[in-house]
Parts: C-alpha cells; sequence; structure tokens
C-alpha cells in the first residue's frame, strides 16, 4: 500500500505559512514505515525541534486504477478517516530554502498517524467537519467544503501518474492551525463527533 498525501489543499493553511497557491495539487509521499495505528503513541524522534501537527481527512482507495475521470472517481473509494501528517518543520524550511526535496521532513518513521476508517456512505465527503483537540484545546478545524480540491479531483488528479491500488491511503490536506507538538501532549481528533483517534506524544 501507499501512503499518498496532497499538500497546500486549504487557501487559510496556505496563507498562514506564507506559501505561494499552487496552480495543480502539490503530491508527496510517505512510506508505510511512516503509519501509525491503533492509537499507538508517537515518539518524538532526536533529530528535530519542530515537529507540527497538520490534521486531515484519508481516503482509502478500493480497488486498482489509473487515469480516473473525475465523475467515476467516486467508485474507487468506500472509506474515510482522520489522520496527522506529522512535519518536522525545522528541516522542512532548511530543505525547502536550498531548493532541495524535503521528504524527510515528512516521512520518517511515525510520521503519519491515523485512525479507523468509517463508510463514505455515512457521511457526505463534500461537506464533513472535522477538529483537532490538543490536550482538551481546539487547535484545527475545518470542513471539506473548503478544500480547493475536493476528493474526486484528488483522486482522478493523481491517477494521471500514479496508478492506484486497493488499500492505498490518501491525505487530503490541512486546514489552518498547524502547530508545534511536544512530549506529553494529547492529541484527539474528531469527524464530525465521532472520536477517530486519541493518542500522546511521547
Amino acid at each position: 500500500m501507499k501512503i499518498i498525501c496532497i499538500g497546500r489543499n486549504y487557501v487559510e493553511h496556505i496563507e498562514e505559512l506564507g506559501n505561494e497557491r499552487p496552480e495543480h495539487p502539490i503530491i508527496f509521499m510517505k512510506p508505510d514505515t511512516s503509519l501509525l495505528r491503533n492509537n499507538e503513541p508517537f515518539y518524538y524522534p532526536d533529530f528535530s525541534n519542530d515537529i507540527h501537527h497538520e490534521m486531515e481527512v484519508l481516503v482509502k482507495i478500493k480497488k486498482e486504477g489509473k487515469s480516473i475521470d473525475k465523475e467515476f472517481a467516486k467508485d474507487y473509494y468506500d472509506k474515510v478517516g482522520l489522520g496527522i501528517d506529522f512535519t518536522a518543520r525545522d528541516w522542512q524550511t532548511k530543505l525547502k530554502a536550498k531548493g532541495y526535496p524535503w521528504e524527510i521532513a515528512k516521512a520518517f518513521n511515525g510520521a503519519a498517524p491515523i485512525s479507523h476508517f468509517i463508510s463514505k456512505s455515512d457521511t457526505d465527503v463534500t461537506n464533513i467537519n472535522f477538529r483537532l483537540e490538543k490536550n482538551g484545546q481546539e487547535v484545527q478545524n475545518g470542513n471539506t467544503g473548503l478544500m480547493l480540491w475536493p476528493i474526486d479531483e484528488i483522486i482522478s488528479y493523481v491517477s494521471k501518474f500514479i496508478l492506484l491500488k486497493k488499500g492505498d491511503i490518501i491525505f487530503t490536506g490541512t486546514p489552518k492551525g498547524v502547530g508545534p507538538v511536544d512530549a506529553g501532549d494529547r492529541l484527539v481528533g474528531f469527524l464530525e463527533n465521532e472520536k477517530m483517534f486519541d493518542f500522546e506524544i511521547k
């Protein structure tokens, strides 16, 4: 399975980091060694002093497809979830400044905690409210209706370049409110009112 991530998909997040608004979805990937499941704790890596949370709605691909037309994209996934795209902001900033790839800032061990998945038929994927609490305080709040590229468009675009296979997970971008985490923090994520994950930073 692959973990495919979309960057800069919410305008207010683009603005909070002072980034340029892209013409097309920005795609990057994480290895399967980035996955954290079942509310496993995230262990703060010793190579960074500035790990940030970026909460995202996830899509799980249910069958193989390439060059998928947008109108048929809905047939290629049946479940949605919630996850964190942990980012070593210090490494990302340093590498971007030199014009180097910044994969190392996104693809390290444990950098992709994911929740359980729910059927997409249980919600309106174009209008999902989701939020992240850190130590009981809300720090991120988003709605999929604010995406620059909705889920079906993301699937269509990605499939032009990358064969999608059953079990692949797509991170669809983060809303505003990203910020640092520290050892001892607890992160709790919700899709609408359903608790999706609850884990500790160690």
